[in-house]
């Protein structure tokens, strides 16, 4: 078998762009697989036309040699969006396997380890009133999820750190009061604080039992963890704008973190969330895995998480079958807040290449945010 052509696919969602990626072979078999980098899906693209003289004539069961010679074939190794146009062909080429070879992906990472994986989805909140907020979880409960997820809140474009953790802190005690003991609590900081204010984050969010808080600092340097992690006891999870295991290296091997949230579509693909996974076992460290996307990557997550042991969670923004059903029409099965094994071939999913075509992408601008000082801060 050999490939005989990979093509991108950017793809109009409704309120956001997805980048989803074919890869052909000679013997009738494709595979797809998407990329992350929301919002510089052209950059992503232009990797990819980059990657494909590279494949076409190679054979796709050799994911390993592939994942190599894309990641280190350009002399300089890859980074975030290098990895994330080898993230999408490498989930591509693994559900050409599993499709070639008549079985699930989960059963060629080791087989099934559970039955189902346990996921959260993102709830909505309010800066200010607590009631939006509140009657997401609520209602997110009643759906039989087990997880409620917001993030720091910020004033229209205005995110001012101290006000905001006060804010969250008021948002802890009023859901943990709201949803009883029994539902985990998911925060995300979405790198938006330096240290002193994360610090005061996590010691005044204790007492509350969140699951995790999330990207409590940014991601520029990990070792910056090291001082946040003897401060406080929360869990902490990171690792989602990581591009590689070398990234991820130092958290793990130090221990400054309890979930490691490794991106399918950013880190490498199977290929690599493998390696990662497998590192993260010997530490006690849970995947709790990174998809804000599309139905790809779900599928591609599920995947990982049933065949691999030392699993906490999966984002999972919003039930399967609610988003691109024109696109992707067969999507992973939800069930009273907990993802089904697929049993189809490969993902286990259907793309529709011509309803993909007939969504083409719209150029967004990215949410911005700046402090009261006007100076610029993460979104």
């Amino acid at each position: 078998m050999k490939i005989t052509n990979v093509e991108a696919h950017a793809v109009w969602g409704g309120q956001r762009n997805f980048l989803f990626v074919t890869v052909d072979t000679d013997e009738g078999i494709s595979g797809v697989g998407e990329a992350g980098i929301t919002g510089r899906e052209l950059a992503v693209m232009g990797a990819i036309e980059h990657f494909r003289p590279l494949l076409v004539g190679q054979d796709p069961m050799r994911t390993e040699h592939l994942w190599q010679l894309l990641f280190r074939g350009g002399f300089f190794p890859a980074q975030r969006i290098l990895a994330s146009a080898i993230s999408a062909i490498d989930i591509a080429l693994w559900d050409i396997k599993g499709k070639a070879l008549g079985v699930p992906i989960y059963e060629l990472l080791g087989g099934l380890v559970r039955d189902k994986v346990v996921c959260y989805p993102h709830n909505a909140s309010h800066p200010t009133d607590l009631g939006p907020l509140l009657d997401s979880c609520l209602r997110t409960k009643e759906e039989g999820w087990k997880f409620v997820r917001w993030s720091l809140p910020n004033d229209g474009q205005i995110l001012e750190p101290r006000a905001a953790v006060r804010q969250a802190v008021r948002q802890f005690a009023a859901v943990r009061e709201a949803v009883g003991d029994e539902i985990e609590l998911c925060f995300d900081v979405h790198t938006r604080l330096d240290l002193a204010d994360a610090v005061r984050l996590c010691r005044e969010g204790d007492p509350f039992r969140p699951y995790f808080i999330e990207d409590p600092l940014r991601s520029e340097d990990p070792d910056s963890f090291k001082t946040l992690r003897p401060r406080t006891g929360v869990p902490l999870a990171a690792g989602e704008q990581f591009s590689s295991k070398y990234e991820f290296r130092q958290l793990i091997e130090e221990e400054w973190i309890d979930y490691a949230r490794i991106d399918l579509c950013i880190c490498g693909g199977f290929t690599e969330a493998r390696k990662i996974a497998g590192w993260c076992e010997t530490h006690y460290i849970k995947l709790a895995t990174h998809n804000p996307l599309g139905p790809i990557s779900s599928a591609a997550c599920l995947h990982l998480n049933l065949a691999t042991p030392n699993v906490g969670v999966q984002e999972q923004p919003q039930k399967p079958g609610t988003q691109l059903l024109d696109v992707v029409p067969v999507q992973p099965v939800w069930e009273d807040g907990y993802l089904l094994p697929p049993t189809a071939p490969g993902l286990g999913v259907e793309f529709d290449r011509e309803a993909a075509r007939a969504r083409p992408m719209r150029p967004t601008a990215r949410p911005s945010l700046t402090r009261l000082d006007g100076s610029f801060t993460n979104w």
